[in-house]
């Protein structure tokens, strides 16, 4: 029997001989863990850059290769004062990270943000355009319509509740190059309810070509008689346009003229077209 307080000795000899300090597992792979799961993959130096100078606390960690080393030294100081990891690696672990060989170099993995709801009484102090997406649902068209927003200066997009609707995504990010960081995104359940409180200080025009309602070039947006609300215009579905709800709730409807050899225009060339113009629109 061992001395009271002193714990049983094991009965092989060589239990009880010191040994080696334990060698800590290898960390997983950083797309196994279940926080990476919950979190969005973005890609491209444009897009990591927007993200780092809006809100770095997001990012969670960071990965890169050796040839953007020089371009992401003030990322590594942010994660390493933040003490969140960040690591060089190799090429074929950074496809790995990102899900795709277009990483462009670096990828970031953060925490997505919440899209708020849309609040009418706050809407009442937006002063500028407004572009509205019912339906859009292809993510790398909600992508490149963020960021044709960002680049104009466009500074809210407003999302309905339609099913089919696109919502940020890790597509629509790297589509987005950045552009999620510079325009802010609501979503409005009820939209046709939403149009018609809109406006009350917005002039609400929706995209689509129907007979029995006038309509109004695009060219015209510039021109808009003696209406001094700032634009809040319209676009639907990729396949369907716009619900018939949602035009009802419309002043008015735009067309875009073309040369009538195709019937359509991709919704995100459609929205370049009507964020310049909403651009350059006198307030």
């Amino acid at each position: 029997m061992p001395p009271p307080g002193r714990p049983p000795r094991s009965a092989h000899p060589r239990a009880n001989r010191p040994g080696p300090p334990p060698v800590r597992a290898a960390a997983p792979p950083p797309r196994e863990p279940d926080e990476s799961r919950k979190l969005f993959r973005v890609a491209g130096l444009s897009a990591v850059s927007a993200l780092f100078a809006h809100d770095p606390a997001r990012v969670e960690r960071l990965f890169f290769d050796e040839r953007l080393k020089p371009a992401v030294g003030a990322f590594c100081k942010a994660m390493a004062a933040a003490r969140k990891p960040y690591r060089m690696v190799e090429a074929e672990e950074l496809a790995k990270v990102a899900g795709t060989v277009l990483h462009g170099g670096v990828v970031a993995l953060m925490a997505p943000r919440a899209v708020p709801a849309f609040d009418g009484d706050a809407a009442r102090r937006w002063s500028e355009p407004l572009l509205i997406l019912d339906g859009v649902g292809n993510p790398h068209n909600l992508g490149a319509i963020l960021r044709t927003a960002a680049f104009f200066g466009l500074p809210r997009v407003l999302l309905s509740d339609h099913p089919g609707q696109a919502l940020p995504s890790e597509a629509a990010y790297r589509v987005a190059e950045g552009g999620f960081e510079w325009v802010e995104l609501f979503k409005a359940e009820n939209l046709p309810l939403a149009l018609k409180r809109l406006r009350a200080t917005h002039r609400v025009v929706g995209t689509a070509l129907d007979p029995k309602r006038p309509t109004i070039d695009v060219s015209g947006l510039s021109a808009t008689d003696r209406d001094r609300r700032p634009l809040a215009v319209v676009l639907g579905n990729e396949e369907d346009g716009a619900p018939p709800a949602t035009l009802a709730a419309c002043e008015a409807l735009l067309t875009i003229p073309g040369g009538g050899r195709v019937q359509s225009l991709n919704v995100a060339a459609t929205a370049a077209i009507l964020i310049h113009a909403l651009a350059v629109t006198p307030r």
